[in-house]
């Protein structure tokens, strides 16, 4: 058995050479020298784009791939973790490849209270940034986070530390900024971090922050600022859980620069040209839901996104009702009917169905 896991973990380190990536999945320790994870994600969408000026319906369905991973993690004598993990969904990115989720490997001799990491993983910013795709409640993530937490994967080190017992954990780290599996493209390091507490019994507080640049359009003009804030909370009594974030970024522009569209888990799906200037965008989300004795958990989310706060038609609004049906620990499926409010009404709903199996 060892030499087949021995075997596969060699595979799939060739294949993850291949590499241009988004996506998000958990890592840590299985205590073990080598062991095997991850899930797939198969969906089916169903657009309500209502009628053209003909009567004609422009309403689509189709069935898709949302997510397909595979990860080797393991511990090494003495104190030493790894962790990676690749995508194998071509509808995960634009370029139809698998690529590289997360290559890191952790110092652990100090974990409790300096846990030191450094390679390719998740940046240390926001609540459900930092939960895992196959642990969501909804389908997808809220457009603020994936827009203003991305680059939501980045390459540095992270220092982390916190226990249960403690009821306090942080992370803070320096990263390129430029995203997975990039080159660093300028010499400016981003700083993130995230503080969690959890002062009473079922409440959790907590904060995260960033601060990076991004590149102008003409190489010869100065770095541009980029300043991340985020607040979040979460209450669970029983089977009744309760999370929300609010999100505030600011852009600040010293020349025209291509600012970064971030899409799915994160990946960069094209790019906005901002004149200078200082931008201030901002989003929340809130969600609730309620697990039954029968395994069924009807959700409800409700999450705001405003990419432009000087602009009176840039929010977009998104009310979601869900309900999640536990098959057995390891298969889940979750069905959202997604209602999109714009500042300019149009009408593009969404039916999502997905079935999870997760090893």
């Amino acid at each position: 058995m060892k030499k087949i896991k021995y075997l596969f973990a060699a595979a799939l380190a060739m294949f993850s050479m291949n590499a241009y990536s988004q996506g998000c999945m958990e890592g840590g320790s299985s205590g073990d020298l080598i062991g095997v994870t991850g899930f797939i994600q198969p969906q089916v969408n169903y657009y309500i784009n209502g009628k053209d000026a003909t009567g004609q319906s422009l309403n689509k369905n189709e069935f898709t791939f949302n997510r397909a991973r595979l990860g080797v993690v393991g511990s090494i004598p003495y104190d030493i973790d790894y962790y990676f993990a690749v995508e194998y969904s071509g509808f995960s990115n634009s370029e139809n490849k698998v690529h590289l989720l997360d290559g890191y490997v952790s110092y652990t001799r100090f974990a409790k209270w300096a846990k030191i990491t450094v390679g390719q993983f998740k940046s240390p910013f926001s609540l459900e940034q930092n939960t895992a795709c196959s642990g969501l409640y909804t389908v997808n993530r809220s457009e603020v986070v994936s827009q203003l937490a991305g680059p939501q994967r980045d390459l540095g080190l992270v220092v982390s530390g916190g226990h249960d017992s403690l009821k306090f954990s942080y992370s803070v780290g320096l990263m390129n900024g430029s995203g997975m599996n990039n080159h660093d493209d300028n010499n400016n390091k981003n700083i993130v971090g995230r503080i969690v507490a959890g002062p009473f019994k079922g409440l959790k507080i907590g904060g995260s922050f960033k601060a990076g640049g991004i590149n102008p359009t003409d190489p010869t003009e100065k770095l541009n600022n980029i300043y991340r804030f985020a607040a979040e909370a979460q209450f669970s009594w029983k089977n009744l859980l309760i999370q929300g974030e609010y999100i505030y970024g600011q852009d600040k522009l010293f020349s025209a620069s291509r600012i970064p569209i971030y899409g799915g888990c994160g990946g960069i799906i094209g790019y906005e040209t901002k004149q200078p200037g200082t931008y201030h965008k901002d989003g929340a989300w809130i969600i609730a839901s309620y697990k039954t004795k029968f395994n069924l958990e009807p959700v409800l989310k409700f999450d705001t996104w405003n990419s432009d706060k000087d602009s009176r038609f840039s929010r977009v609004n998104t009310y979601t009702i869900g309900l999640n049906y536990y098959i057995n620990d390891y298969t889940r499926l979750q069905i959202n009917y997604a209602n999109l409010k714009e500042s300019r009404e149009i009408l593009n709903d969404m039916v999502m169905v997905q079935i999870q199996a997760k090893f």
